[in-house]
């Protein structure tokens, strides 16, 4: 079998943030897969089928993906950030899972890339400094009852945690949501890092404390930092530095 898959992660958008190995994937694919705007991040090229197709038919791309690859193609399938981050690499392995038994032969490599989580962070100075979660805040293919359970016990837990797809036009009223359950738990001064489009030149970091956090401060571009209690903020003229020190003392 002379075909291959990989699932590569494209960065958060700069593209000097993709690592060398998902370019030079690129440059040998024949076939690339993916949700339209990422594809179209990807340059035409002489031999090169470009596949782009909607954000809600992650299985039915993962399955075109592996059919080409087990034809002879040389696939990647793009996601940004990381692709085994709220991404592509879980949906094509559940196509595998439950697919025909040829897919299983496949050559299947994950490349992973610089999530959007980890590029705010750095944007911002080290809120991910010490113990952190993770949460998906979209609620197609999770209730809000486990969306809202995880985020009361993160705060027990007292992460930092990292928000990925924070509101979108059909989810307007959920973010608000989820700061009301932070608020409550956490209270208002809790510093909270709101950074768009991190490395692209519509960029824009801000920092405020929970108590000030809107809804309406983010969107689908949008990475949102909630730092622990521990979560520090240094002033300085060239713009501040949220930061989470890695020190606890035992018995806190």
């Amino acid at each position: 079998m002379t075909g291959w898959l990989a699932i590569a992660g494209l960065g958060p958008g700069d593209d000097a943030l993709v690592t060398p190995e998902v370019t030079d994937a690129l440059a040998q694919a024949t076939d690339i897969v993916g949700y339209i705007p990422y594809v179209a991040r990807i340059a035409p090229r002489a031999a090169l089928t470009l596949h782009a197709s909607d954000n809600r038919v992650e299985l039915d791309r993962a399955a075109l993906a592996l059919d080409l690859a087990v034809r002879g193609r040389r696939v990647v399938v793009v996601s940004s950030g990381d692709p085994g981050v709220f991404a592509m690499a879980a949906a094509v392995f559940e196509a595998l899972e439950t697919g025909p038994e040829a897919w299983r032969a496949l050559d299947i490599r994950v490349l992973p890339g610089i999530t959007a989580m980890l590029a705010a962070s750095a944007r911002a100075g080290a809120p991910l400094g010490h113990d952190f979660c993770a949460i998906n805040l979209s609620d197609n293919l999770k209730p809000w009852a486990l969306i809202e359970k995880r985020l009361r016990l993160a705060a027990e837990a007292d992460f930092a945690m990292a928000f990925y797809n924070p509101r979108s036009k059909a989810r307007p009223e959920g973010f608000a949501r989820v700061l009301d359950v932070l608020r409550a738990c956490c209270g208002a001064d809790r510093p909270v890092l709101f950074a768009r489009a991190v490395s692209t030149p519509q960029e824009a970091l801000r920092i405020v404390p929970l108590g000030d956090a809107r809804a309406e401060m983010a969107d689908m571009r949008t990475m949102v930092i909630l730092g622990s209690s521990r979560t520090r903020v240094i002033d300085r003229a060239a713009g501040p530095i949220l930061y989470t020190p890695r020190f606890v003392a035992e018995g806190v």
